[in-house]
């Protein structure tokens, strides 16, 4: 009971002693230890990133469900970790209705035959854009919730202990500067060593999350890599679906035996271009590779030399046959016979191992 007591005093202790530090820095009264400048820019990059992750995950929530108490019903239904009820998008509700009333008409008649094939056309490109929003969720909106749920959140708290052993540590300064007799200083100055060697440590792992956010850029461009992929697909997928409808439509008579022909004629026709998917709309896989050849790869590759090149991204090796690579720094690369064409050779040193040309930018 003795120990609890003690023990709870000098948590109290400790906790008024950093409260009227922050205070007395706040008013000025106090010196603050600054943080080094390397250490508050990363700080800096890891909270911008923390609000545009925020950003980008709600507006894109707001492309792929735009009502917004279906998003909410959704969010719910995740937090209570039940799957929410299946149900039909605008584009399935639309072609149930075209199908119905074109039976209701007659599919024999030009008009109900025209309704039930439009029917069918919206309920694929509602099929369509349930796959897209399936997939976009899974692999563009989940990586970003995971990196503002767990990465992030790791890099608060220990951002948050940072500011704690700051505070002991200009504690411990104060108190060295106020204290008198040689005891009373020698004893302040061995707490000063030991709050300072706290608070360096905490300063490293610090350092070390938030150099991490470097990996979280490179896995959040492969991502909006794969969103774009899912965009051309969906967006192919339902230009194809109308330009085979369109086709259908226009092997109908141009005439019909009702009433509303005259005013119908009377009107400007519409003529809608058909432009082969695979002119109109270039695969993404297409886009990389032209890009990856670009900016010297594809000399580099043809002429079996070697060229310096800067690391854009951290990259973590992922095998012993690969090199892990810091942000900023020059290595060589060369290009060795039968690698993949995503892939070079390279070497810092005495150490070699293939890296990803996405990671890399050849230097003149």
């Amino acid at each position: 009971m003795d120990f609890n007591v003690k023990r709870l005093a000098a948590d109290a202790g400790t906790f008024l002693s950093r409260a009227v530090q922050f205070t007395e820095e706040k008013l000025g009264q106090a010196e603050k230890t600054e943080l080094d400048a390397h250490l508050e820019n990363l700080l800096v990059r890891a909270e911008n990133t923390k609000q545009w992750t925020e950003r980008i995950m709600k507006q894109t929530e707001v492309l792929l469900q735009p009502n917004p108490n279906v998003r909410l019903e959704e969010f719910l239904y995740e937090k209570l970790e039940k799957k929410a009820p299946t149900r039909m998008n605008n584009h399935e509700l639309l072609g149930d209705s075209m199908i119905e009333s074109g039976n209701e008409f007659g599919p024999g008649t030009a008009y109900g035959n025209a309704l039930i094939k439009c029917g069918e056309t919206q309920k694929q490109i509602g099929g369509a854009e349930r796959e897209f929003i399936q997939g976009a969720a899974i692999n563009f909106l989940t990586p970003f919730r995971n990196f503002l749920e767990g990465d992030f959140k790791t890099i608060l708290k220990e951002r948050k202990l940072l500011q704690v052993k700051r505070l002991d540590l200009d504690a411990a300064k104060t108190r060295v500067k106020k204290a008198r007799m040689s005891d009373a200083r020698a004893a302040a100055e061995q707490e000063l060593k030991m709050t300072q060697s706290e608070f360096d440590r905490q300063a490293e792992i610090t350092r070390l999350l938030l150099e991490g956010v470097s990996s979280t850029h490179a896995h959040h461009l492969r991502c909006l890599n794969d969103f774009v992929e899912a965009q051309t697909t969906y967006y192919a997928q339902c230009y194809q679906y109308m330009v085979d409808l369109q086709k259908q439509l226009g092997s109908f008579p141009s005439s019909f035996s009702n009433n509303n022909q005259s005013s119908v004629s009377g009107g400007a026709s519409i003529s809608v271009p058909t432009i082969p998917v695979s002119t109109a709309l270039p695969s993404v896989s297409a886009g990389r590779g032209s890009s990856a050849a670009s900016g010297g790869f594809s000399e580099l590759r043809s002429s079996n030399g070697s060229r310096k090149a800067r690391v854009l991204y951290d990259y973590d090796a992922a095998s012993s046959s690969e090199l892990s690579l810091l942000a900023d720094e020059v290595i060589t690369v060369s290009s060795v016979p039968g690698m993949d064409s995503d892939w070079l050779m390279g070497e810092r040193g005495s150490q070699k191992g293939k890296v990803p040309i996405t990671y890399l930018e050849l230097l003149n």
